[in-house]
């Protein structure tokens, strides 16, 4: 008996102790491998190479960390287009060749170097198709993840690991994946053909409850491609609904032994520092690479296992004194130099100067370059389309693909659907939400709605419209003309608008059970750069078809704007 007791005391000495575990983690990297701004051809505080450095900086501590990313990885820059367009149709545009070491995807690769151990599925990963993202699997030398994207019954599709359990310094680790399950509202059957996609809270509930039971973790953490879709301290509900549900999380599972113990999450280009919900440490690095997250957690030990005694997240920016890790530049350089080449070639001409500084005040002929070639490729009588870049500049002179691209900066298709007056009307009325409504006579105050983004701002042409400010939202649209006679609701229109409004997005529900009428076959940027290498003209002037009225809203606007 006493032998049995020193045995036992002797194991549980063993047992006992402490522990420490760190995670890090990135998310909605876009193709950001370079420090470098290809839109303005400029460095740029951002960018896996100089996250690279500050991982290489916390390993040099003697630190071991599990290294995870949240998802959208593989589309974005032009790196990752080229690669993307080579791998789905087997040439590159404008004739350019395949450079040597052109045959893995950029970022997989560079993750794969620095020792990635698990990403989660963005809904990004889609874009380009199922082959685009399974070449992508393949080269990855770790699991792409997501609990609630099953494989639908009686489908062949590669199915997704729901989570990964990694040994950190003698504690079990599980991190469970998740991605939006609106990725069906955005891209086309074919691109997530024999996939569903689960609510996310559900799936979440049912695989803590796997894990813990099979797999006896240390630690149980969320990551997540879904943002917030309220403020975390005061629970006002901001945007997304079922897009983001990382607050439902967090209050559904709680912390403690049956919940999670910390959430990193992205989608939603915030960044978010360490905060606690219902017990759970929420983190969400910034987009681009252009910050990680760093989660911390020590732990004791004893007979029951490893107890998580306290936890602390930090956010760690790169700047500009951050150097870019040479082994990452080197493994990019194919990829950026052909992106360069591609980027530098001149395709048409430009009359005047333009830039996006008032392009969502007032009709521009900066818009208007977009709005005429969705307008011819869909053989449409109305265009639909944001400014997606509010920052670019268009030079009076030669216009290369690199000011298209910086004009477009998305992947999106351009669709025809069948529609009419009525959808057209509630689509500028949703449109109109980027604006606040006049507090006083003279329109003083913000008038910028932050609660819309505002790419979600799309302007029109082919008819003639005010936006009154004056009015609450739902009654701004007056003056709605068409081919110079008022609009009415049964008016059949042909509209050209991107995959995502199609799809019912950013409240544009309005398109969601429209008729399609015409898909391209390439992204909107494609078929610009196709446009304009055979007309070799920009407009040089706005058709000034829309404005903000009262005019001291306008006035408002513009000088907030300079």
């Amino acid at each position: 008996m006493r032998l049995f007791v020193c045995l036992l005391l002797s194991l549980c000495s063993l047992a006992a102790g402490e522990a420490r575990v760190t995670v890090l983690a990135t998310t909605d990297m876009h193709g950001n491998l370079y420090p470098y701004d290809y839109f303005t051809a400029k460095p740029a505080d951002r960018g896996l190479a100089k996250i690279a450095t500050l991982i290489a900086s916390i390993r040099a501590e003697g630190i071991h960390p599990l290294l995870i990313d949240c998802g959208d990885v593989i589309q974005g820059t032009p790196i990752e287009t080229l690669y993307q367009e080579w791998v789905k149709t087997g040439h590159l545009p404008l004739s350019l060749s395949v450079p040597a070491g052109f045959d893995h995807d950029p970022m997989m690769a560079a993750m794969n170097k620095l020792g990635y151990n698990a990403m989660v599925v963005g809904n990004h990963e889609f874009n380009f198709g199922l082959k685009n993202l399974d070449r992508a699997r393949s080269d990855a030398g770790f699991p792409c993840i997501a609990a609630n994207i099953r494989v639908k019954r009686g489908a062949s599709a590669r199915p997704f690991a729901p989570y990964v359990v990694e040994t950190i310094n003698g504690v079990r680790v599980a991190v469970i994946g998740l991605t939006t399950p609106a990725v069906p509202t955005w891209e086309e059957p074919a691109h997530y053909a024999g996939y569903e996609f689960e609510d996310g809270v559900k799936a979440a509930v049912n695989t803590v409850r796997e894990v813990r039971a099979s797999q006896r973790p240390g630690i149980v953490m969320l990551a997540v491609h879904a943002g917030l879709d309220r403020d975390p301290k005061t629970g006002r509900v901001l945007a997304g609904g079922r897009e983001n549900m990382v607050y439902q999380l967090a209050a559904r599972l709680g912390s403690g032994p049956t919940g999670v113990d910390a959430i990193v999450f992205g989608h939603s280009h915030q960044e978010l520092p360490q905060t606690r919900l219902n017990g759970v440490l929420l983190i969400q690095p910034k987009n681009w690479a252009a910050s990680l997250a760093r989660i911390d957690f020590v732990l004791d030990g004893g007979a029951g296992g490893w107890k998580i005694r306290e936890s602390s997240g930090a956010l760690l920016r790169v700047n500009q004194e951050t150097p870019a890790d040479p082994a990452m530049l080197a493994l990019g350089r194919p990829y950026h130099e052909l992106a360069e080449k591609y980027l530098s070639t001149p395709v048409a001409k430009s009359g005047i100067e333009m830039t996006g500084r008032n392009a969502r005040n007032e009709d521009t002929a900066l818009l208007d370059a977009v709005q005429r070639v969705q307008l011819h490729y869909a053989k449409a009588d109305v265009s639909l389309s944001a400014l997606f870049n509010p920052r670019v500049v268009i030079h009076r002179g030669p216009v290369t693909v690199r000011e298209l691209a910086a004009l477009y900066i998305y992947d999106n298709e351009l669709y025809a659907i069948e529609g009419n007056g009525r959808m057209l009307r509630e689509a500028l009325e949703n449109s109109a939400r980027y604006f606040r409504s006049c507090a006083t006579p003279d329109c003083d105050g913000s008038l910028i709605n932050p609660r819309v983004f505002g790419f979600n701002f799309d302007m029109a042409e082919g008819v003639e419209y005010e936006i009154d400010l004056s009015q609450p939202e739902g009654r701004r649209i007056v003056n709605l003309r068409y081919r110079g006679k008022p609009l009415t609701a049964d008016q059949p229109l042909r509209i050209a608008i991107n995959n995502y409004r199609a799809g019912g997005s950013a409240g544009y529900t309005m398109f969601k059970n429209a008729r399609i009428l015409w898909k391209s076959a390439v992204s909107i940027r494609d078929l610009m750069i196709e446009y304009y290498t055979a007309h070799k003209q920009l407009p040089s002037s706005a058709s000034n078809n829309w404005k903000i009225v009262p005019e001291s809203a306008h006035r408002n606007l513009e000088r907030s704007s300079r």
